[in-house]
This record gives structure tokens, sequence and C-alpha cells, in this order.
């Protein structure tokens, strides 16, 4: 299948199609681009790259060129569990009782297992904490806890925009489900919501200015993530990571040229570029993405995306 190409549906289904299949293709990009440069300082970026801005692979994992890390891989485990569950049961999720809506997540945490037993090219320490604590106890959240408040339950849950993009309740409730099985923070929360209802809302078509607004308006009722002036960090703390993330989306409305100056800040590159190329690849729509990059991508992580992303949209008509 051309991943590029979009199933023969209704006209307002292939735009939907090609911003959320440039979404999640948005995310494998800036995930594979930035995880060069991860946890190096700009001033290192600059003396060994100039400017970086080509899938070459490397940095500290010692990357294939066109490899992608935990944000992508892990978001496919996620969306797989999403596609388990089945929509009939997802588009109950805002009713469901404590009891199904436990069931739903134990699927999601069993699949996170299941990625971390297939020995992934890297797991954040609050991944993998929490998912030792469930293998230990069964338990789908942990205590509130000050060393949550990283950025690794916000990565993922791309998936769960797009099989409950339309139904605001059960997004929230699953969004967060997905998010304390290893991360229980309120600015993680605060992030996994906000960033979700912004992802929704270019899906369904926002301006750039539309959703300059809705970001205004989201930091005053969040103000920790305030971002103007941008204080300059891209760690995998979730705040910072949401200021950079916002400050590039809103500042470039195109997509090359946000997501190179996102992972130009270096630190946590990979998951600020995987989220800016989220954010701007919905924007822009799957067939505006960059060729060169897209198609240095390696090819069964491109296929992988392309029927998961057809699959869930899918599930959320139906739903």
């Amino acid at each position: 299948m051309n991943p590029l190409s979009s199933p023969p549906m209704t006209d307002d289904f292939d735009t939907l199609y090609d911003r959320a299949l440039g979404a999640y293709l948005g995310l494998a990009i800036g995930d594979a681009l930035g995880a060069t440069v991860e946890f190096m300082r700009p001033r290192e970026i600059r003396a060994q790259y100039g400017e970086h801005r080509d899938l070459i692979g490397g940095g500290w994992l010692k990357l294939a060129r066109g490899q992608v890390t935990d944000d992508t891989t892990m978001s496919l485990a996620l969306g797989d569990a999403l596609l388990k569950i089945g929509g009939a049961r997802l588009a109950g999720a805002a009713q469901a009782g404590d009891d199904e809506l436990a069931d739903m997540t134990r699927v999601i945490a069993d699949a996170f297992v299941g990625w971390l037993r297939g020995k992934p090219v890297d797991c954040g320490n609050t991944c993998r904490r929490g998912l030792q604590r469930y293998l230990a106890d069964g338990s789908l959240s942990g205590l509130q806890n000050e060393r949550d408040g990283g950025n690794g339950a916000l990565m993922r849950n791309l998936p769960t925009v797009l099989a409950l993009m339309h139904d605001d309740a059960a997004l929230h409730r699953l969004s967060l489900a997905q998010a304390r099985i290893t991360h229980h923070h309120p600015h993680s929360d605060a992030a996994t919501l906000g960033i979700a209802r912004l992802l929704a809302r270019i899906l369904g078509g926002a301006s750039h200015d539309d959703c300059r607004n809705h970001v205004a308006d989201w930091v005053r009722d969040n103000p920790a993530f305030a971002f103007q002036p941008y204080p300059g960090r891209a760690t995998a703390y979730v705040v910072d990571t949401v200021q950079t993330v916002l400050h590039h989306f809103v500042s470039h409305a195109d997509f090359e040229t946000a997501l190179v100056a996102t992972v130009n800040m270096g630190d946590d590159a990979d998951t600020t570029g995987a989220l800016v190329g989220m954010l701007a690849g919905a924007r822009c729509g799957a067939r505006a993405l960059p060729q060169r990059w897209l198609s240095r991508l390696q090819r069964d992580v491109v296929m992988a995306i392309t029927d998961q992303t057809s699959g869930l949209l899918a599930m959320s008509r139906r739903g």
C-alpha cells in the first residue's frame, strides 16, 4: 500500500485520513530526526552538524538511518491495544463502569508489557518502573508521584486521539487511563489531555491562527506551561517538553521549519521532535510531508503506521 494513498471513502474522510496519517508519520519523522541529537546541547549540535536536518541515525543509541525509538513504537503498541479493545467498547468508555474501564486499561497495560519484553531500543525509567509495578501487583496506576512528571505518557497518546477524537469524554478517560499505567502526576495528566485536544482540533481542520488562540486559552488555564517568553529548556520533564513543543508549533506554520528548530534544541529531542512532528504533520497532512524524510523512515514502521491509522479511523467512524 502507498502510505500516502487513502481508502476510497468520501472527500471529508479523505481529508481526515490525510491529516491523521500526517500526524502519525510526522511523529515518526520527528522521532527519527531528533534521536540523532538526543541529550546533546544546542552548541554541541552546532559544532557537530551546523544545523541538524537529515535522517542519518546514530546518536547515543547508535540507530540505523530512519530508525525510530520508543516514542513511535510505544504509540504503535497502544494503537494495537485500542484496536484489540474494539470500537464498540471504546465508544462506551465515557459511561463505562470502573470494572469495564479497568478491563480496557489492562489490555493496554498488557500491550505495553509485550512491547517491553520485545526489547525496544530504549525505554524511559518511569515507563519501566510503572510496567514493573504492574507486573508485580497488577495495579493499573501507582500513587501520585513527583518522579512521574516526565513526558512518557504524553509522547504515546496519538492513537487514543485517532480512535476517540469525536468523543471528548471518552478521550479524556482513556487518555488518563493509559497515562497513569506509568505516569501519575498532575502535569503529566494536564499535558496529555491538553495536547490530545489540540491534536483533535487540528484533525478537525482548525487553522493555524485558531490553534494559536486555542493554545493561548489553554495556557491561561494551565499557567505552569506558559512558554512566552520561551524558557529554552527541552528536557524530558513534561513542562519543559510542552513549552518547547508549543513554542515551535505556534511560531512556525511550516512543518520542516518547525521540526528542524525543535530538534536543534537537543536534550529530549526525539520526544519534542515527535510531538511537534505530530502536530505539524496533522496540520499539513501526509501528502505535504518532506519526501526526503519520509523515504528514509524504515519501511516496516511506515506500513505499520499506515495500517494502524486506517484501522483507528475506521473504528472511530463506527463508534
